[in-house]
């Protein structure tokens, strides 16, 4: 009990000599370290916004400009034109300052007016500029002269060394489109996945949208725009993500995965010491906005807003909506193991544990053989199943006393983390099978070993196999993949471990044991909690997952052929699902619009009339050029669709707000309801990889992360996340769900596989090869027609 002595900072016994006060030095001496370390965070964050406020000016200009002023002074001649003598006659009298220094205070004073003039102008004159995006519709190595221009002004703007929320001032805000525009290209969109008939009757539907009810919406809109950072981002969240009433497993959270070849080390406790020391140190330079900000092109930045909530931040279960919350940096992390709750400090005497310190204290929960409370082991269903019946619990059942205190616990914990007793990866007799066992787990696990309303949960699986499930309506999949790089990257090259696998480093065996968490848990709870789980349990059994790594060729092979990777792999998806199901579909495809202030994402139809007609022709067996010329069509079509989105010309988040704005109205619209209803059997996503600089694919060919996937958007289609390592591998995380009878994911993975290879093959064939070529496709069609 030692520790939970000096725990107290000081005792009083009343006797019949008086009062006999007893202080405890160490608790005293952590007391006072952990407030300093609390202070000097305040610090660091004062210092930061002020050097981001400045921005692109630095604080020490401001000296420059004072000492430039009072020099000019001397040399009797006013470069205020009067301002200064003016500012000197509305200082207060005082008998005790002279008239010299009157004059250098108002000097000052205006010398500090000038400097911020200055800086306002200079954010001014970048935010103008960022709204220049005709860069992004010029083919590299044909830009025009007003882009050199305005590259050049750019970076003389830009300043230099910036923070991570350096440019969050100067951004442009996200533009309002015009309703023309926006119909015209959603028209464009659904031409080819509709009939003749069925085209007219949503063409007339559009026009009279746009010619009545549109202009009324779009001034709501652009008066919004005026008023809000971001016209779309706030109810993007609220009406997207928090407002729905269904489980958020599975529909909303996504994953992220380890090492796909390779487990650094198989021990579990050291595992977990390496990876949470490692996103503590994330932690540590997000704090200090370390982190380099995300810039295009080496000069154009995009909006940092979102790593503002990427820890300390759980979302609320509501009756009508969910809350997100965010909290001051935790100090503590939340672990669950075979159905038991903890709280682990990670931070001591004001100092960050050591990885071996971490390590000794998970290996400590690991140990512990107390048995789970009454109704504490499947507890985590509750944010796995629907939201209102674990809104009403957490209120009747979680509102006051020890559940309260144990529920808070984990709500404020810097991350969740959770201990598993599986083993997962790339291993066994069928390693393919156990890779889509493995994505299977990090989704949704045992629907109760995760607590989905976490920022993002860490899972450290028995063999050392470690991962993350994070949830969506606080910021997007770039967000965490950006830690979780750093992450891997630190745990296996920075840190490392010992020959026995261990942790590096040293163990004070004086640190305090892991807090168990006590639960009062009742019998009608309980029996919530079991309804919450046979809602999550059929929604977890019928998810089907494939993944795997494509290393037959990557992004190199496509960009020799002179075409777009992610363009190349969109039309595979493309033909990947016309042969799967025989029809093309509306697919999703993620784009992002941080190039605008609090941006997040937007749609890119990648099903386009130059795509199907592509298909068409390739299935069809026609000519190898006249297929070439289609393909290169489909794929330019793509990069200007994907260029609009980005630029804020996309057509859904446009769509999606008239909507919104219809519905505050009380007005219907039968063009925007049949709009936004229509399903997205196809939802596909990239995860870029950003940080390559942190990975060695030339000397470590085996240290690559295999990305991270989602589950299917629709009932009957599929989700496909994938992720361009390096120049020769792609990954690909393909979901569907095994209770519809035309998806299986499997089955589409060996189609995207053949789809790349035919691609690839149509655009390097030789052109002394080419009539062998269309001979052996014409023939193939023939057999089809035959049969």
């Amino acid at each position: 009990m030692a520790e939970a002595h000096q725990a107290v900072a000081f005792q009083f016994t009343i006797t019949p000599e008086g009062i006999d006060l007893q202080l405890s030095h160490e608790a005293l001496r952590q007391v006072y370290l952990s407030g300093l370390r609390s202070w000097k965070k305040r610090i660091v964050r004062l210092k930061n916004n002020v050097i981001t406020g400045v921005y692109p000016a630095s604080p020490s200009s401001w000296l420059f400009v004072v000492i430039a002023i009072l020099a000019t002074m001397y040399t009797r001649s006013d470069p205020s034109m009067g301002l200064i003598a003016k500012i000197q006659e509305h200082l207060p009298a005082s008998g005790s300052m002279s008239m010299q220094c009157q004059t250098v205070v108002s000097a000052v004073l205006f010398s500090t007016l000038l400097w911020l003039s200055l800086i306002f102008t200079m954010k001014l004159c970048l935010k103008q500029l960022l709204s220049y995006h005709r860069w992004m519709f010029e083919q590299h190595g044909n830009v025009s002269t007003t882009t050199k221009v305005w590259v050049m002004l750019v970076r003389i703007f830009s300043g230099r060394q910036p923070l991570l929320y350096s440019y969050q001032g100067s951004l442009p805000n996200l533009p309002v489109p015009a309703i023309k525009d926006t119909v015209k290209r959603y028209l464009e969109s659904v031409r080819p996945l509709k009939s003749d008939s069925e085209f007219e009757r949503m063409t007339n539907l559009a026009k009279e949208f746009e010619d009545s009810l549109g202009s009324r919406l779009q001034w709501y809109l652009k008066l919004k725009a005026l008023w809000a950072s971001n016209y779309v981002s706030d109810w993007w969240e609220e009406y997207i993500y928090l407002r729905g009433r269904g489980p958020i497993m599975v529909n909303s959270n996504y994953y992220g995965m380890d090492f796909l070849y390779v487990t650094p080390t198989p021990i579990q406790a050291a595992r977990a010491g390496n990876t949470l020391h490692a996103v503590l140190m994330y932690r540590r330079r997000l704090n200090k906005e370390e982190i380099k900000p995300w810039l295009l092109r080496s000069c154009i930045p995009c909006c940092s807003y979102q790593y503002q909530r990427l820890f300390d931040t759980c979302r609320i279960p509501g009756i009508i909506r969910d809350t997100v919350v965010h909290w001051q940096d935790s100090e503590y992390v939340a672990v669950y193991h075979r159905g038991r709750y903890f709280r682990l400090w990670l931070y001591q005497a004001g100092r960050m544990l050591s990885p071996r310190e971490i390590e000794y204290q998970i290996q400590r929960i690991l140990d512990d053989p107390s048995p789970p409370a009454p109704g504490e082991e499947k507890l985590g269903a509750f944010t796995a199943g629907d939201r209102i019946p674990w809104a009403k619990a957490r209120k009747e059942f979680f509102s006051s006393g020890v559940n309260k205190r144990s529920l808070d616990c984990i709500e404020k914990a810097a991350f969740f983390v959770t201990l598993d007793d599986d083993e997962q990866g790339m291993m066994g007799d069928d390693p393919a099978a156990n890779v889509d066992r493995y994505a299977k787990s990090l989704l949704h696990g045992k629907c109760y070993d995760r607590w989905f309303d976490k920022s993002f949960s860490v899972v450290i699986f028995k063999n050392g196999k470690n991962g993350l499930n994070a949830e969506h309506s606080w910021a997007d999949a770039p967000i965490v993949s950006h830690m979780w790089e750093y992450a891997l990257a630190t745990d296996s090259f920075q840190l490392g471990y010992n020959e026995e696998g261990h942790c590096k480093g040293d163990v004070n065996p004086s640190l305090p044991q892991p807090q168990r968490l006590t639960w009062d848990i009742p019998k009608q709870c309980q029996e919530q909690v079991a309804q919450c789980l046979a809602v999550a349990q059929p929604l977890a059994d019928d998810i089907d997952f494939h993944v795997f790594a494509f290393r037959d060729f990557g992004k190199g092979s496509i960009k020799k052929i002179k075409m777009s990777p992610d363009g190349f792999i969109q039309l595979a998806l493309q033909l990947a699902f016309y042969r799967d199901r025989g029809m093309f579909c509306l697919t999703y495809e993620a784009s992002m619009t941080r190039l605008f202030r609090e941006g997040r994402t937007e749609t890119v139809r990648s099903c386009s009339s130059e795509s199907c007609a592509f298909i068409k022709a390739f299935e069809n067996g026609e000519d190898v050029e006249v297929c070439r010329r289609l393909i290169r069509n489909a794929s330019e079509k793509h990069q200007m669709l994907y260029r609009l989105a980005m630029t804020g010309a996309g057509i859904d988040r446009h769509l999606f707000c008239l909507y919104v704005v219809s519905k505050y109205l009380g007005i219907e619209s039968p063009f925007l309801k049949e709009a936004l209803s229509e399903p997205w059997r196809l939802s596909t996503s990239q995860t870029p990889f950003q940080q390559l600089e942190l990975f060695d694919f030339v000397n470590h060919p085996d240290y690559i992360t295999c990305g991270g996937g989602f589950g299917p958007v629709a009932d009957d289609g599929y989700g496909v996340s994938y992720s361009l390592i390096g120049e020769k591998i792609i990954s690909f995380h393909v979901s569907s769900k095994h209770s519809c009878p035309d998806t299986d994911s499997h089955k589409f993975g060996t189609q995207i596989r053949k789809a790349l290879h035919d691609l690839l093959q149509l655009m390097t064939i030789n052109q002394s090869d080419a009539a062998g070529s269309e001979q052996n496709h014409s023939s193939k069609t023939q057999n089809k027609k035959e049969l």
